[in-house]
């Protein structure tokens, strides 16, 4: 019998199994103080049309429900009258992964149409509780940013009647816009765009194009300029430097006399022509061991989606070359506002650049920085969510996308400070690699056509690039929800597999991934003359304007430049990973952006504008000097000076020496160990670290716990090169340095440091340092105009070069972060070093102790009155 009524179905976790309902009610126990919670159930409510009853029986128990596991009720749930019960689900245009997924599944059954699926939340709670606290509990559950309420009753249709958008406007007197007008337009459109940006758009249309332009060009302008596509921060011209003198000025100016020296060797006589800026510092390294011819291996193309390096793998004997690539990723704001989405979509992100680059992503490391998730609840910042929250929240999210893709996450860290109440900082740096046969890049060219293969668009990613860039405020969870992308692991998973397939991958002559920017910047880097047609992007919903279709970041999509007589053959290998491919856009010879959309031209901008990427930025740099009287002692937290506090022992740490026995007693021992201990950097992370899966892929080298009882955290992570067939012993380490209080006190020092120990753990592992290559991330505060803060990341990179040049291994990539600010709130200055090595899996050294009797063996690094290490002793240490 047909029946095409909306069904639902409620499928909850037997007893026992119920693992998301107990973790709900102890937060809400402990975390939240709900003392009269008794009891706490999660259902899962999905409402399904398009589908036939005796499709639907087909279903009922293979794809909604487990019957060993679940218990099932159809149409309506028995709830007694003394429970609270409300119901959760994305707000329209939210990608929602259970409603797909479970759509995509009922399609394999039926093999017709899609049917329409929608799925929500409900959670019942048992016991005595207040309207007030019933009023807590759903503010708690339900981020606003991504979520609502959702009606307890069952709608008559889930048919979604689009409004039909209008067509786009064009900005009207634009061109005529007075100075105070343009600052009214740029405060009421929320561009991430300067003024000064702002008026040179004004004159690039009077005076060039002789026309108003449209709100999308406006749009795709911002976003391709954005801080996050065009590091503009990171190339803003800085026309002072100011070192001020005194105690540890001498490693500061040395660098920098260093750094100059360098430019002039590196450019010659071009060097005047050469802008001093953040991006030059922190490549100058790497540009200066090439030209010395001690970058062999470095790869180099158009393409600068990750760092990537040529290695010789050994596959049962045979040696082959590979390339290896790798890539860290921050996604800070979108995490701080919706935890599980935006730190899934780091995972994501990171995923996406080497993967562009058709190489096969298999490990991936994690970095996160958090206040102290400890927090009690009623002590949140307004227009902030709960410290918990975020943290146990971005975990779910992380683990969740690579236990999906198929992702082992070889190492989990997370650092505490209270720095990053600010803003969370999440990093995700993941390592892959590919035969180098299999990667073929070549120009585009006139004719050539653009290909759009993966998910769908939508709303979600709308405005992420431009977010990203703009400093938080307490306004931020409740007008960025569209900016944080919804991550999309099973689809991202089929574009790993077809583009790993070699015929695939050598019909691709260029690449990009659709993360910050959308079409305007995933399609419109591509090349510099393009004809994009915007009604062509396969849609998640009917409804999206062109604006919407030009700058969404919605996940997971790729981009290619194909010839197009491949298309055909292209188009039938995504099929056959269930992969939509669509044609929507040709390269042309004419050097302009162009879109269409319902048959008018809403973008048409000459590369040569969009090449400007704005007005250039000028700026001025002060470094200040740490402070000399913020010694060893001083440095220590808060809990440890006060139990340390003894006349002898303060004297002997002022002086930076390390105290005799005689000078600490028994009982301030005991204290400094307890107290120490205390310290949430100090604790172990290892039920942290068992979210996630570190050995997804039969690769893993060392588990992130080794011994007989897995309690000694390994120094990095390390897995054997993926090869197709056969075996192979080559292995690819990574490992990562940084720490909060030492670059609070100087970014310089912080930096420095973060290099020396990411390499130092490499050799700990049975690296050779003379092969590290290194990606760095930056994170910092809003920089304005001011001078000082300026000399923050300015100083970083110098202590970063400093260290660089000493060991001469190079940084080949990076990222850069520059809106950790909240109000008056600053994350610490952070510089994090991500070092990356290719050895053999044999000579692999793990930390924990192999048998009784072992020794520890204390390798001393020498320091000199300024706190910097003797490298020539270090190189000593690292090749013994």
């Amino acid at each position: 019998m047909e029946s095409q009524a909306v069904k639902r179905i409620y499928v909850e976790k037997k007893p026992g199994y119920d693992i998301e309902a107990q973790g709900l009610y102890n937060d809400l126990k402990e975390n939240l103080g709900i003392k009269g919670l008794k009891g706490l159930r999660i259902i899962n409510r999905y409402d399904i049309s398009g589908i036939t009853d005796e499709e639907y029986a087909k279903s009922r128990n293979i794809i909604f429900a487990e019957p060993p596991l679940d218990l099932v009720y159809d149409e309506h749930l028995e709830i007694p009258t003394q429970d609270y019960v409300f119901a959760m689900e994305y707000l329209p245009g939210q990608y929602d992964q259970r409603a797909d997924s479970a759509a995509q599944c009922v399609q394999i059954i039926t093999q017709k149409e899609r049917p329409n699926i929608s799925s929500a939340k409900v959670i019942v709670l048992q016991g005595q509780i207040s309207a007030g606290d019933f009023q807590i509990i759903k503010e708690y559950c339900i981020n606003p940013v991504e979520a609502r309420e959702a009606s307890l009753e069952k709608p008559e249709s889930l048919e979604f009647e689009a409004e039909v958008p209008p067509d786009v406007e064009i900005i009207n007197g634009f061109i005529d816009k007075t100075p105070a007008e343009l600052k009214d337009f740029l405060q009421k459109t929320g561009l991430a765009m300067s003024y000064e940006d702002l008026v040179f758009c004004q004159g690039y249309f009077r005076d060039t194009e002789m026309r108003n332009p449209s709100i999308t060009e406006i749009r795709v302008i911002d976003t391709y300029w954005s801080d996050h596509c065009r590091h503009t921060t990171f190339f803003t011209k800085i026309e002072d430097v100011s070192i001020l003198e005194g105690e540890f000025s001498s490693p500061f100016t040395t660098a920098y006399r260093e750094y100059l020296a360098s430019r002039d060797y590196v450019y010659g006589e071009n060097s005047s022509n050469k802008d001093v800026c953040l991006m030059d510092v922190a490549i100058m390294g790497m540009k200066e061991l090439k030209k010395k011819g001690l970058l062999k291996d470095l790869d180099e193309s158009d393409e600068i989606n990750a760092c990537s390096i040529v290695v010789n793998v050994d596959i049962d004997g045979q040696v082959e070359e590979w390339l290896v690539m790798f890539k860290n990723e921050t996604h800070n704001h979108p995490t701080e506002i919706e935890p599980f989405g935006g730190a899934a979509t780091c995972l994501g992100g990171a995923i996406r650049d080497p993967l562009s680059g058709r190489t096969y992503v298999y490990q991936a490391m994690r970095v996160t920085g958090s206040g102290d998730p400890r927090t009690k609840i009623e002590d949140t910042i307004p227009g902030k969510l709960p410290q918990r929250k975020i943290t146990t929240g971005a975990a779910a999210g992380y683990s969740s996308y690579g236990n999906q893709i198929g992702l082992a996450t070889g190492q989990v860290a997370e650092v505490y400070d209270e720095g990053f109440v600010a803003k969370r900082m999440e990093i995700g740096a993941v390592i892959a690699a590919a035969p180098r046969k299999n990667v073929v890049r070549k120009a585009p060219e006139p004719g050539d056509v653009v290909v759009l293969v993966g998910g769908r668009t939508g709303r979600d990613g709308c405005g992420g690039a431009t977010g990203s860039s703009k400093e938080h405020t307490e306004e931020s969870l409740f007008t960025c929800g569209a900016e944080v992308q919804k991550g999309n692991p099973p689809t991202e998973r089929k574009i790993q597999r077809l583009f790993r397939n070699s015929q695939v991958s050598t019909m691709i002559k260029k690449c990009n991934d659709f993360g910050a920017g959308g079409v305007s910047v995933a399609i419109g880097e591509l090349t510099d003359g393009l004809e994009i047609s915007l009604d062509t992007i396969p849609k998640k919903y009917e409804g999206l304007d062109g604006t919407e279709l030009a700058i969404s970041e919605s996940q997971e999509r790729m981009a290619a430049v194909i010839s197009p007589e491949d298309f055909e053959d292209f188009a039938r290998l995504a099929h056959e990973e269930n992969l939509e491919a669509t044609l929507v856009a040709q390269v042309t010879a004419i050097p302009r952006l162009k879109m269409f959309w319902r048959g008018q031209t809403i973008v048409d901008i000459s590369r040569e504008f969009l090449n400007t990427n704005g007005v250039k930025q000028r700026t001025r740099v002060q470094v200040n000097l740490p402070d000399a009287n913020c010694n060893y002692f001083n440095r220590l937290p808060e809990t440890l000076k006060q139990k340390l506090a003894s006349d002898k022992l303060s004297s002997a740490l002022t002086n930076k020496r390390v105290p005799s026995l005689s000078e600490i007693e028994i009982s301030s021992l005991t204290d400094a160990w307890l107290a120490n201990l205390e310290d949430l950097n100090v604790c172990s992370q290892k039920g942290l670290v068992e979210r996630f899966d570190s050995t997804i892929g039969m690769s893993t080298v060392l588990m992130p716990f080794g011994g007989k009882f897995q309690a000694t955290p390994a120094e990095g992570m390390i897995a054997k090169i993926p090869v197709l067939s056969g075996d192979t012993n080559t292995s690819t380490m990574m490992t990562y340095g940084y720490n909060p209080q030492l670059s609070k006190w100087s970014p310089f020092h912080g930096a420095l440091y973060a290099v020396v120990e990411a390499v130092t753990k490499i050799v700990a592992l049975g690296g050779d340092y003379r092969k590290v290559r290194l990606t760095l991330q930056e994170y910092f505060e809003k920089l304005g105009t001011d001078p000082e803060k300026w000399g923050k990341p300015f100083g970083a990179l110098l202590g970063a070069y400093y260290a660089q040049k000493r060991l001469e291994i190079p940084a080949i990539g990076g990222k850069d972060s520059m809106s950790g600010t909240f109000m008056d709130l600053h994350v610490p200055p952070t510089l994090v070093a991500f070092a990356v090595n290719v050895t053999e899996a044999s000579k692999i050294i793990s930390q924990e102790f192999k048998s009784a009797g072992s020794q520890v063996v204390l390798v001393p690094a020498v320091r000199d009155e300024n706190e910097i290490p003797d490298f020539e002793h270090l190189r000593k240490n690292y090749t013994k």
